[in-house]
């Protein structure tokens, strides 16, 4: 059984820490276990009871009346309250549900529920990727476990490539090569697959590298495709190089070529850090850079 820190139980549950050790305080339905050093941590069973809470809490029951139900109560409250709103923060805490569950039909039906009632490109800012925010911590951690984080990345991973299947580029005057990779080690696509959607939508012409590429392969390719800008993102640090370094390799590799970066290794980077870069901070960031 997973154990939990009260960190990652408030990224998960969306319950502030500081609120969840006054529950405790109060009421006898919380009751975290403690390591030998008397820190706490919570279980799967208790991530499960916090999430379910926090959800039917934002949406305006008090503490007091939500804990006087029972877990399977609780549960089929909050199933109903799924089916019936189409608020963005109640549908992240649904994924979570569905990732601890592995519910995948669930899971399928709360993204296809979205993308058709609010579009893909939507779905994808205001729903699934606040969910990847409030799981990532524990990606980088390994307190998700590979199987949690391979069922809910590979259902995501699905419907990124249904999205990218249909659009059909129709390049004009205005197009521009994209040439999209990861570098080696870097195995967390999905950003770099709703790129491709994104700019395969604008009628740009892309190839996409996948993850986890030897930087010497990026010269061998760019002499076939003729990039304009190369587009990549960074989440874990790389072996061999600071990220300045990297992003410097890249610039001499392909000197023609415009780089675009983003991810969490970046963060403190500012375009003038690297030659010819642009440093990219939020999609909307990004979006500015292609139109």
């Amino acid at each position: 059984m997973a154990q939990y820190s009260i960190r990652e139980v408030e990224n998960l549950s969306g319950v502030k820490a500081h609120t969840l050790r006054i529950w405790e305080q109060r009421y006898t339905f919380l009751k975290p276990k403690r390591t030998k050093t008397n820190i706490r941590y919570y279980d799967d069973e208790q991530l499960h009871l916090l999430v379910n809470i926090g959800t039917l809490n934002r949406n305006g029951e008090k503490i007091s009346k939500i804990v006087q139900s029972g877990t399977d109560e609780l549960q089929r409250r909050v199933s109903d309250l799924y089916k019936l709103t189409n608020e963005a923060g109640d549908l992240v805490d649904a994924l979570i549900h569905c990732m601890i569950d592995f519910d995948e039909q669930k899971f399928e039906q709360i993204l296809d529920r979205s993308i058709i009632r609010l579009g893909f490109e939507i779905t994808f800012s205001d729903l699934i990727i606040p969910f990847m925010t409030r799981t990532g911590v524990l990606w980088l951690t390994g307190k998700i476990r590979i199987s949690q984080e391979h069922f809910m990345t590979t259902l995501i991973r699905r419907k990124l490539t249904v999205a990218i299947d249909a659009q059909a580029i129709r390049s004009n005057e205005k197009s521009r090569r994209y040439l999209l990779f990861l570098p080696e080690g870097e195995f967390h696509d999905l950003m770099i697959l709703y790129t491709e959607y994104i700019l395969r939508k604008n009628n740009q012409v892309v190839t996409n590298l996948g993850a986890s590429l030897p930087i010497g392969e990026l010269s061998f390719m760019a002499d076939s495709f003729k990039p304009d800008f190369i587009v990549t993102f960074i989440t874990v640090p790389i072996r061999g190089y600071t990220v300045t370094e990297y992003l410097g390799e890249i610039a001499t590799l392909l000197p023609g070529a415009g780089i675009i970066a983003g991810g969490s290794q970046t963060e403190s980077l500012r375009d003038e850090n690297v030659p010819n870069c642009n440093i990219v901070r939020s999609y909307s960031d990004f979006i500015k850079l292609i139109m």
